[in-house]
């Protein structure tokens, strides 16, 4: 059952951006963009060819299949809400966020190697939220291992059950809205960075691919579509846990709540504005604090 959840995970993610999109467009009154639209655009890239700047090394050149190969790897260790990942060992919770930290190197390495002062203030940027947004993630973390007293991704995702809502939810709810924080910045969604943005003084991880085009850029998308896809998946393991069942009722049920999560993502697009970079240490500032709450909160009363 793993197998099946892990490829048709891979084949839905280039969905999320378009249902993301689809929710801006109806709270703006408008058609908006094909649901499939991603899908239309990487088929569209691979066909074309690539082009790169002659100040460029051969960091640029494999920075895109570093990215999205260190994606593919953090997806083996995400149970995917049924059964424990084939990779699963006591630690990978921290692994898989470091994963994930690794791809964005690769492609603030490559955005480096192009030469382009642009580019360089979109990696800089995006590695001071990534920076920020690390303590939320860990504080989360650590919630997780105090709650499950496990440091495996699918043994804490997958170690309580629809009890522990009634009994810690005071807590899980802090720890669920500072990990959907983390989500939003770690994806560059508004309110932190805004993917169909043209201004360069808002631009983050748009900024950083300017100089990728064709296969490159199609391997750029699908790795921030896998991302998206997994952040996703582990918010929504945390507020649906699951146990490791044959049945397929909580393999419906996980892909259901990723595709009403990401409407719930849109909808926060849609009525909040981007921030001012000079406000967003205080966003992550706010959201450690709730992830620090809920461990206090747990730690002396266990709601």
């Amino acid at each position: 059952m793993w197998y099946f959840c892990f490829i048709l995970s891979l084949l839905l993610a280039p969905l999320l951006p378009g249902i993301i999109n689809k929710t801006k467009a109806f709270y703006a009154g408008r058609h908006g963009p094909r649901l499939m639209q991603l899908y239309h655009d990487i088929a569209k890239l691979l066909r074309k060819g690539t082009v790169r700047s002659t100040t460029s090394t051969w960091v640029l050149t494999v920075a895109p299949s570093l990215s999205l190969a260190a994606t593919l790897t953090a997806a083996l260790f995400m149970p995917f809400g049924v059964t424990p990942s084939p990779l699963a060992f006591e630690g990978d919770l921290v692994v898989f966020f470091y994963i994930l930290a690794a791809g964005r190197m690769a492609t603030v390495l490559g955005s480096l190697d192009t030469g382009s002062a642009f580019e360089g203030m979109g990696a800089s940027r995006e590695v001071q939220f990534s920076a920020l947004c690390e303590a939320v993630s860990f504080a989360v973390i650590a919630f997780l291992a105090m709650l499950t007293g496990r440091l495996s991704l699918s043994s804490a995702l997958n170690g309580f059950d629809s009890t522990a809502w009634s009994q810690t939810g005071t807590s899980m709810a802090l720890a669920v809205a500072a990990f959907f924080v983390a989500l939003l910045s770690e994806n560059s969604r508004v309110p932190f960075g805004d993917p169909e943005t043209h201004l360069e003084l808002t631009m983050v991880h748009e900024a950083m691919v300017l100089d990728n085009s064709g296969p490159d850029f199609a391997l750029i998308e699908y790795a921030s579509a896998i991302k998206l896809w997994l952040m996703v998946s582990f918010i929504v393991l945390l507020i649906l846990p699951f146990h490791p069942s044959s049945s397929i009722v909580p393999t419906l049920l996980y892909f259901a709540g990723v595709f009403i999560m990401t409407i719930v993502i849109g909808v926060v697009e849609s009525v909040i504005a981007r921030f001012r970079f000079l406000k967003v240490p205080q966003v992550f500032a706010g959201a450690l604090a709730l992830a620090l709450v809920a461990i206090m909160i747990f730690s002396f009363f266990k709601i």
